[in-house]
């Protein structure tokens, strides 16, 4: 959710702590602000303020070489400028930013309240700073007294603690938030995101939960809460400083948005086998014999990764015959799964941190449920908890708004369907019919793209609607969601999706002139019955935008999104593009703010 960034070296912090944060606005956030060490005192500047804005207020800078620095998405406590990470114990001391919920934050207070501390805020955070400063006369150290005070802590945590008194070092901890160390050459970085760390090095640790590292400019070490060392060596990241700039493009989602068909080639290389018409997916880590045994798939995600799942789930039934369904991870371990050994269980997360993903998987790994995760980031925390499944290959997401990541999804379980499939019943000729569909959709995808104008047209249209109803059925479904939640999350517009036979159950009441309806009307054998869906919603007044590959009788909608053919199995990810195209160009139409809409955050860390 929020953003990190440490600093120790031998250049100024502030300039660099400022670019951190600037390069993870897109995580979404309310405040911002910096701590530094600087002639043995903490030198804060924070406040309910944008990044550009802090940089403003920190001016010329000190000149310190150690610092720390947040933006704050509010969990405890208004966005107020008290509010605002870094945190202080008493005696200015002891600075901390922190991401994640202390879920006993209130006993804690009260705790410490009665033991004299006033706070200043409202935060959970600043509890930690308080309990650090009352362990750190009786500990061999600051990462001493940081696990101190950490072992009376519940809750999920991303931190960074700076000991102004001792500025040749940073204490980090992680437990269910993600932190990630930057090495570089006699200096050292923390982010929450490889995206503030990539225009320094690329040479990366990541921290596993219930670990701590302690960092000095030159070197580092690794430990967990119960004090025994950890060995934990560099990785390289493959990821590019002008992965994170916008080039040509306004903003980001459009930039992503037109990086769909680069992204889907990518998802796609290697991983085609056209002599026995099926998908190679070596990181899932299951032989035939493996494969055979699978009498279930299940996916589980968040938010649009749990529509890609619904999608996913239809082609696994429709190519593999296998049952199949999608849950909210949110709800998965809250119901008390029925865990099979014969089901699949599919963990999907563009960022690879979702909390409540994450904590899905980990119910099922301590019920011995077999799974696998699907993830856009090499060395997240779902990655590592799965230990094997499929890489999205997308490239670098920054827009709130998944679009490339949502479409690799997608892909990938398409890939997955086919290999499942050919694994059973699914002919070679078949087999064969999806392979040749699933290369050509590069190709598909550039051509709606070079539509964009004329989809962004009919947005315009549209764009005094303050409701609107998106409309599918059977493959339709999963892509209506999905085409409603871009529309909720960028647009603020009011959006719901029904499957097209529902409408007539409750919903048609709502349909008037001023309610437009986005239907899906893919050329199959159900394409009668959206038509009819489509003069039922025009009989009562109802505008109808149709995102459609068939031939439509004319006059029937009141304005048309076309859509390229493919296989009918794999239509849906096609249609999901115009649907991101119409819902970025009434958001632009409104004013909004594309890759930070209000109240969310690109990776949700919380619960």
């Amino acid at each position: 959710m929020c953003g990190i960034v440490g600093y120790l070296g031998g250049r100024a912090a502030e300039p660099i702590l400022l670019e951190g944060l600037h390069r993870l606005e897109y995580r979404g956030y309310d405040s911002a602000g910096i701590a530094v060490a600087h002639r043995g005192r903490a030198r804060v500047t924070k406040a309910a303020v944008r990044v550009g804005e802090l940089r403003e207020l920190v001016g010329k800078g000190t000149g310190a070489q150690v610092g720390i620095a947040h933006t704050r998405w509010a969990t405890h406590g208004e966005p107020t400028d008290a509010n605002a990470h870094p945190h202080l114990d008493a005696e200015g001391r002891i600075a901390v930013v922190h991401n994640g919920i202390i879920e006993n934050a209130e006993y804690l207070r009260t705790k410490l309240a009665a033991d004299g501390v006033e706070f200043a805020s409202d935060t959970d955070t600043e509890a930690l700073a308080h309990l650090i400063a009352a362990a750190l006369p009786t500990s061999a150290g600051l990462e001493e007294a940081v696990r101190s005070a950490l072992r009376g802590v519940e809750g999920a945590y991303g931190l960074v603690v700076l000991d102004v008194r001792n500025p040749g070092e940073l204490v980090v901890a992680r437990n269910g938030s993600p932190i990630v160390l930057g090495i570089g050459d006699g200096e050292m970085f923390v982010a929450s995101d490889v995206a503030a760390l990539v225009r320094y090095t690329q040479r990366v640790v990541y921290l596993d939960d219930g670990e701590l590292a302690t960092i000095a400019a030159d070197d580092y070490r690794t430990s967990t809460l119960q004090a025994r060392r950890t060995a934990k060596e560099p990785t390289i990241v493959d990821v590019a400083e002008d992965d994170y700039q916008l080039g040509e493009f306004t903003d980001f989602m459009r930039k992503e948005m037109h990086e769909q068909a680069e992204a889907v080639r990518r998802a796609l290389l290697g991983r085609l086998e056209e002599r026995f018409a099926t998908a190679h997916l070596g990181g899932i880590g299951l032989d035939a014999h493996a494969l055979r045994s699978v009498r279930r798939v299940k996916f589980l995600g968040c938010g649009s990764a749990y529509y890609a799942g619904q999608l996913g789930a239809n082609l696994v039934e429709e190519l593999a015959r296998l049952p199949a369904d999608a849950e909210p991870a949110s709800e998965f371990r809250y119901r008390n799964p029925v865990v099979d050994p014969d089901t699949l269980y599919v963990a999907v997360s563009q960022s690879g941190e979702t909390a409540d993903t994450l904590a899905a998987v980990q119910e099922l790994g301590r019920k011995g449920g077999r799974v696998i995760g699907v993830v856009n980031v090499v060395g997240s925390a779902i990655a590592r908890e799965c230990g094997s499944g499929v890489f999205l290959h997308a490239g670098p997401e920054v827009s709130v708004a998944s679009t490339k990541a949502v479409t690799n999804m997608s892909v990938c379980f398409a890939m997955l369907a086919l290999l499942l499939g050919r694994m059973r019943d699914l002919s070679v000729a078949n087999g064969r019919r999806i392979v040749t569909a699933l290369a050509d959709l590069p190709a598909r995808i550039a051509e709606i793209l070079a539509a964009e104008e004329e989809i962004a047209e009919v947005a315009r249209r549209f764009g005094e609607a303050r409701h609107m109803f998106f409309i599918g059925r059977v493959r339709g479904w999963p892509v209506a969601r999905e085409g409603a939640q871009k529309l909720k999350e960028i647009s603020y517009v009011h959006a719901e999706a029904y499957q097209a036979a529902e409408l007539k159950h409750g919903p048609l009441a709502l349909i008037d002139e001023r309610m437009p309806s986005v239907v899906l009307v893919p050329d199959d054998d159900l394409r009668t019955k959206n038509i009819g869906t489509i003069e039922q919603i025009r009989a009562r007044g109802g505008p109808v935008i149709a995102v459609s590959n068939a031939e439509l009788p004319d006059g029937l909608a009141d304005a048309v999104l076309p859509v390229p053919r493919s296989e009918p199995e794999l239509d849906p990810i096609l249609f999901t593009i115009p649907l991101q195209l119409f819902a970025y160009h009434l958001a632009t139409h409104l004013g909004r703010d594309i890759d930070k809409p209000r109240n969310l955050a690109k990776s949700v860390t919380v619960e």
